[in-house]
Order: structure tokens, then C-alpha cells, then sequence
């Protein structure tokens, strides 16, 4: 999230955060939204036990901050039904993976990095996509490769892969602003 924001303040990003939501009350996403001063807010399971109560209040507050796309950086729930129709083909998420390998439900962060090595995989990467009603199976609008080196851990492959995380994210949003990438809304 922080990437996207300094491209923004860079001028290399066309686009304004209009609002972070978290599923974490002590994310250090909402505390970067606070010092950034974009509005914030914590919804989640806690906040609002029933589901679709929670997925109606993602869309209340993405609707009230006029959002046009939705990018997802580090949120680990899904999306529910009516967030996810209201807009369709304009949320995207970025996973630290060669989709479609290594994705799916508790894909994530480590976990992917070690997978990545368990399975003797000679490259990983990032993934730009877009987001469906499935764990990491909407469509892909970029990707960067990151060599396996020997003696890798999943620790020291992460950090290499955050480091193109941050490149890709802002480049491919980017894109999408400047029409380069054209999104239309998936089936």
C-alpha cells in the first residue's frame, strides 16, 4: 500500500487514495492512512459479525469515497458478493506467486514462498490479477519473474519478490489509468 501511495505523491502513479479499509484494527495500514491522511477504517468479522452486514459496509464506504478501482494490498478476506458486483473487472489484487501456481485459499505471504521451494520451482514472481469470487483465479494483467537462487530460503526469496511487488503494483496501475491496460468487466 505504501508503494501505491508514494507513486502517487511521486507523480508516477496517476490516481488518488480515496480510502484504506482493513480487516486488522492494528494494521500498519490503517496507522500509514492516518499519517497520510487518507480516511481509514477498520471492518471486519469483529465489527460486523454478520457477513452480509460487512460486505454492505466495504461497499458503503468505498461508494461514499467515490472509488473507481479497488486495489488490494496485504487484505486477506474475501470480498463478499456485493462488493465484489458493484465492481467487477476493477478490483485487483497482487500476489507474491507465478499465477496460477501457488494460489488459493491460505496462499499467502510465506506460506507462498514456501511452497514456491518445496516445489523445486527454478522462478517465482508477482502477479498482478484481477479479483473473482475465487482465491487468485480472476484474470492476470501482469506478471515479473524472480529467480529461485540456491540456497534460498522462503525468507530471502519474500524479500526479493517484495521488491518487484513494489516495482509492479504502481507500474500496472499506472497502466490502467493511462488506458495502456484496458479492464473491461470479467463474466
Amino acid at each position: 500500500m505504501q508503494a501505491i501511495i508514494d507513486a502517487c505523491k511521486a507523480g508516477r502513479l496517476n490516481a488518488v487514495p480515496a480510502v484504506v479499509i482493513s480487516n486488522n484494527g492494528d494494521s500498519r495500514a490503517l496507522e500509514r492512512a492516518r499519517t497520510e491522511g487518507i480516511p481509514g477504517y477498520y471492518l471486519s468479522g469483529t465489527t460486523h459479525p454478520d457477513p452480509d452486514g460487512l460486505d454492505q459496509a466495504i461497499l458503503d464506504a468505498l461508494v461514499r469515497h467515490k472509488v473507481d478501482y479497488v486495489a488490494l494490498a496485504g487484505y486477506m478476506k474475501k470480498l463478499g458478493p456485493k462488493t465484489l458486483a458493484h465492481f467487477r473487472g476493477r478490483i485487483l489484487n497482487i500476489h507474491p506467486a507465478l499465477l496460477p501456481k501457488h494460489g488459493g485459499k491460505g496462499m499467502y505471504g510465506i506460506h507462498v514462498h514456501e511452497a514456491v521451494i518445496a516445489a523445486g520451482e527454478k522462478e517465482s514472481g508477482v502477479t498482478v490479477h484481477l479479483v473473482n469470487e475465487e482465491y487468485d483465479r480472476g484474470p492476470i494483467l501482469a506478471q515479473v519473474r524472480v529467480p529461485v537462487l540456491p540456497g534460498d530460503t522462503p525468507e530471502t526469496l519474500a524479500e526479493r519478490v517484495l521488491i518487484q511487488e513494489h516495482i509492479l503494483y504502481p507500474a500496472t496501475l499506472e497502466k490502467i489509468a493511462t488506458g495502456e491496460i484496458v479492464l473491461s468487466e470479467e463474466k
